[in-house]
């Protein structure tokens, strides 16, 4: 039997409209047999009794994340059902079968009902990434789950939760392959027809920032002839759509050296080594001072800013400064593609945010487009939270 959390009275409302978080203000009391374990399987209950979730206990302002509604075992056929349901979704999207797409993404946390887990697909091998106790603890069942599903198109299944899962639980977590292995790190996969090298050993997240696939679509239409500048490039995949769109020159720009040297990798992986592209390791933000009026296309695709509330006004303030600085340097008739991935920055907040800094800068500015994450990153209609990137693409007079 499963520990038992009883809420507080009238906490129960946001989890009867499917909202997948108990928080911690919301617990009146637990029943357990010795200490509740963090990342265990608990069941949450009305004050009066009435069963209304099950899902995996944490430590932290989250009290729970909600695997289920139902009262139903979470066991090997739980998992597979679930991993199933996410590939064909994806399947229905068209990305698991294209060749011009290698890599997607197939389990998206609170998007899949799987709060706390992530995998990516690249090629044939599934990067997992658990961010909480309860998922690291089941990583094993995850993967038996995805060979089920997978079969032999699945080749490997690398663990990446070292990095994610809470540091205070003292998992002494091991990144390594819980199916198979890959003896080549720098593997190279295909998205939107371009090929990309990913290390989902060695790289930032999984290896690659899936994430941003159409919105390097748009890019790539709008890049025609233009001077590009490509702010926090990480792995160039800006800078690769730009020059297949026909971009004049391209400039990367990332704080690091490593990123930047991979950048230069799959520009020259795509486009060999004379293409009109340069790269340097600086200070995004102090680069953006000196430009003049160089560049008639800018990319702003910074690291989050702020991960949580608390830091929320610094963040903003950082966005306002970046912002402004491009809006101000850019060519009359430029078109900048501006992103937020703090799910912390509403979209109100991050279109007023960027509203100041055109009005700093001067300039007459039209939205163009409203971008968000790709299909494969899915919202749950009922945790909102779960859309963390927002984007504007802006003409400016």
């Amino acid at each position: 039997m499963n520990p038992k959390i009883f809420l507080r009275r009238g906490k129960e409302e946001s989890l009867l409209r499917c909202h997948p978080w108990v928080f911690s203000g919301a617990v009146e009391r637990v029943e357990c047999e010795g200490e509740l374990a963090e990342g265990a399987l608990v069941d949450v209950h009305t004050r009066s009794g009435e069963f209304i979730a099950r899902g995996h206990y944490q430590i932290g302002s989250i009290a729970v994340r909600v695997l289920t509604f139902e009262d139903e075992r979470i066991d090997a056929a739980w998992w597979q059902a679930r991993i199933r349901s996410a590939f064909d979704v994806r399947r229905l999207l068209g990305v698991t079968d294209t060749p011009d797409t290698t890599c997607y993404r197939l389990i998206h946390g609170e998007g899949d009902s799987l709060p706390g887990l992530v995998i990516d697909i690249y090629g044939s091998t599934a990067v997992v990434q658990c961010h909480s106790v309860g998922m690291y603890h089941s990583r094993h069942a995850i993967a038996e789950a995805l060979v089920a599903v997978y079969g032999d198109r699945l080749a490997a299944i690398y663990d990446k939760s070292a990095q994610t899962v809470p540091y205070k639980a003292n998992l002494n977590a091991v990144d390594g392959y819980l199916y198979g292995s890959v003896d080549d790190k720098d593997n190279i996969v295909k998205e939107n027809n371009h090929r990309y090298i990913v290390n989902w050993e060695e790289g930032q997240k999984t290896g690659f920032f899936i994430d941003q696939r159409f919105s390097r679509e748009l890019v790539e239409r709008y890049s025609k002839g233009r001077t590009v500048l490509n702010t926090f490039c990480y792995t160039g995949g800006f800078s690769v759509s730009a020059l297949a769109g026909g971009a004049r020159e391209v400039c990367s720009i990332d704080a690091s050296e490593r990123a930047v040297e991979l950048a230069k990798r799959n520009v020259e992986l795509n486009f060999g080594a004379e293409a009109p592209h340069t790269a340097y390791a600086c200070d995004a933000v102090e680069y953006l001072k000196d430009i003049d009026d160089k560049y008639d296309l800018i990319i702003l695709d910074p690291p989050a800013f702020a991960k949580h509330h608390k830091v929320l006004g610094n963040a903003m303030q950082g966005y306002k400064r970046i912002n402004a600085r491009a809006l101000a340097h850019i060519k009359s008739g430029g078109i900048l593609f501006t992103f937020s991935c703090s799910q912390a920055v509403s979209k109100e907040l991050f279109r007023t945010t960027v509203f100041t800094a055109a009005a700093i800068a001067g300039r007459k500015v039209r939205i163009l487009h409203q971008l968000t994450q790709p299909a494969d990153h899915p919202i749950n209609i009922y945790h909102p939270e779960g859309e963390y990137i927002k984007g504007l693409v802006l003409y400016v007079e």
